[in-house]
């Protein structure tokens, strides 16, 4: 879980508190509402397409069904029903125990788990991670305002359409897989086009190039160079 964040949707402080203090142990940040108005205002960003003002987007959801000012059910339908990659968002149900309606109702909107209160902190984490799996198995992968589609192959930043080309989506799925690390030519050349590496690098150089280009007019994510080593992402 580290790295990614998780929104809690939770009105219960103590339960809030314990949830909290269990992610920000295992490495993930934490975003938090209290009701159904402080999550809007959370996700509003990813509704909108505004990434550049969400700050670190949520990966997950923890969404509690019993919100002071309505039912967590009706953002779950909300989040369902967006057009933009807020939609996919994985969202767990924090359910009351033996609320098997709201539970059936839940799962029919599109939730993709749920969990019965009192629950066990770490099986919270286990559901969690699975869903972070699963999503990233089945839907893609992001960082910040960046989301591939490995189904489709396509990549989107600040809900943009990169429009990149075959080479250019292995090459920026390479990167952002590699987050943080530095790629060697010859390795990227190796990967994305599954051949042995080449004394003349030009054809990855066009690539890399235009894939530069491209995220340069969506903005937040840069790829620079050093010298003699390669390629890395920057999240600005």
């Amino acid at each position: 879980m580290t790295g990614k964040t998780i929104l809690l949707v939770e009105d219960n402080p103590k339960v809030m508190r314990n949830n909290i203090t269990l992610l920000k142990s295992l490495g993930a940040a934490v975003q938090t509402a209290a009701n159904l108005a402080e999550a809007r205002l959370k996700l509003a960003p990813l509704f909108e397409g505004n990434y550049k003002t969400a700050g670190k987007l949520p990966d997950a959801a923890a969404l509690d069904i019993m919100l002071p000012d309505g039912s967590g059910l009706d953002l779950l339908q909300e989040i369902r029903s967006a057009s933009s990659p807020a939609s996919s968002l994985p969202v767990l149900l924090l359910t009351a125990k033996g609320a098997s309606e709201d539970i059936v109702t839940g799962l029919s909107l599109g939730a993709d788990d749920y969990l019965a209160k009192p629950y066990d902190l770490n099986v919270l984490a286990a559901r969690l991670n699975a869903l972070l799996r699963r999503a990233q198995t089945i839907n893609g992968i992001g960082l910040g305002p960046l989301r591939l589609d490995l189904i489709s192959s396509q990549a989107f930043c600040n809900g943009k359409d990169l429009l990149l080309t075959q080479k250019e989506f292995a090459l920026l799925l390479l990167l952002v897989q590699n987050k943080g690390s530095t790629l060697s030519a010859d390795y990227l050349y190796g990967k994305a086009w599954g051949l042995p590496p080449k004394d003349d690098n030009s054809a990855l150089k066009v690539q890399i190039s235009n894939l530069k280009k491209k995220l340069s007019a969506a903005g937040d994510i840069i790829i620079e160079t050093t010298r003699g080593e390669g390629y890395y992402l920057i999240l600005c």
